[in-house]
């Protein structure tokens, strides 16, 4: 059961007095070059000094001509991290991202956002703004970086993320739909297996409490990292369901698409977060596959095909589809 597990054992670490954690796990660092299996370039640029925060741009290296016309849309990916623990220049990110660069084709921006329980939320959210606007600025500047101006349309934007970055993609394209970005435009956001939960138990998080992955104590203790101080599971930002100041923009969001797994502790929670979407006419489109656990693509390499071909009709051939 649940129960039995140490959540901080489970997750390597250990919560200071003053708040902060000692993190024991050290996730291998990509260590990218192109080649034949991942043909793609990237660099990396400050996103806010103050805030450390960073981004990561991949670039397909098909042939593309410069300012020709030919130009491909841009993601803007918020990676795993479980609140807590960076994932954000690991091998299993620069799989995914690569792949999607190389097969969309598109220019991926992976965004380094700050950690719980040293920055609560809605410091993530804000984090994932600065890269919109970040992406924005290149596109206008004259000095701006030139892969995007060259290469990238900045009228194609999608936003992606996976685990809690599904979360962060939701509250931030919420917050994008108020704000006049033009000539950026944010036309979908792709949500892979978001990061929802609540104070009454679901279905599934009763049949999946003991998770290999993330147990439903370790789910609590990692809200308990990211909301705001005093603040329960109830809150809009874990809960996304409940009635909040986010709830009036709902209806303002660009298509969306969910990706799930019934082997997931918060499939009910995601299903339910499809059913809203619809019920404030968003145009959804919600991809539950009918096995799976929580972030299997991690160890799955067919799982992690199967998730970059479902990204790459939504963005081409469907965008395309009358």
């Amino acid at each position: 059961m649940s129960s039995d597990i140490d959540p901080y054992e489970h997750l390597h670490v250990a919560l200071k007095s003053d708040g902060t954690l000692t993190r024991f796990v050290k996730l291998p660092k990509a260590n990218p070059v192109a080649s034949p299996d991942y043909p793609v370039v990237f660099k990396d640029h400050t996103l806010n000094a103050e805030k450390k925060t960073r981004v990561r741009i991949h670039m397909p290296t098909i042939k593309l001509p410069p300012n020709d016309g030919t130009r491909i849309p841009i993601i803007i990916y918020y990676p795993r991290s479980i609140w807590f623990l960076s994932f954000w220049d690991t091998d299993n990110t620069y799989i995914l991202t690569s792949k999607l660069a190389c097969q969309v084709p598109a220019i991926v921006v992976s965004v380094e956002y700050r950690l719980a329980p040293e920055n609560k939320l809605p410091e993530q959210y804000h984090d994932a703004m600065d890269a919109i606007l970040w992406v924005r600025e290149q596109a206008l500047n004259p000095n701006g970086e030139h892969w995007i101006k060259d290469y990238g349309d900045i009228s194609r934007c999608f936003l992606h993320g996976c685990g809690c970055g599904g979360n962060i993609a939701f509250f931030t394209a919420l917050e994008a739909a108020r704000m006049e970005l033009e000539p950026l435009k944010i036309v979908g956001n792709i949500m892979n297996q978001p990061m929802f939960g609540g104070m009454e138990r679901t279905s599934s998080e009763l049949q999946n409490c003991a998770d290999p992955v993330l147990p439903l104590c370790v789910q609590d203790l990692v809200w308990e990292f990211s909301l705001p101080k005093g603040e329960n599971r109830d809150h809009w930002y874990c809960n996304p369901i409940v009635e909040g100041p986010h709830t009036s923009a709902i209806n303002k969001l660009c298509r969306c698409l969910v990706i799930g797994f019934y082997g997931d502790a918060m499939l009910d929670r995601q299903q339910d977060f499809v059913t809203m979407l619809m019920r404030h006419e968003v145009q959804v489109d919600a991809m539950f596959h009918d096995s799976g656990f929580n972030a299997m693509e991690i160890v799955n390499p067919e799982c992690l095909n199967y998730i970059v071909e479902i990204i790459r009709y939504y963005i081409v051939d469907k965008e395309n589809k009358p």
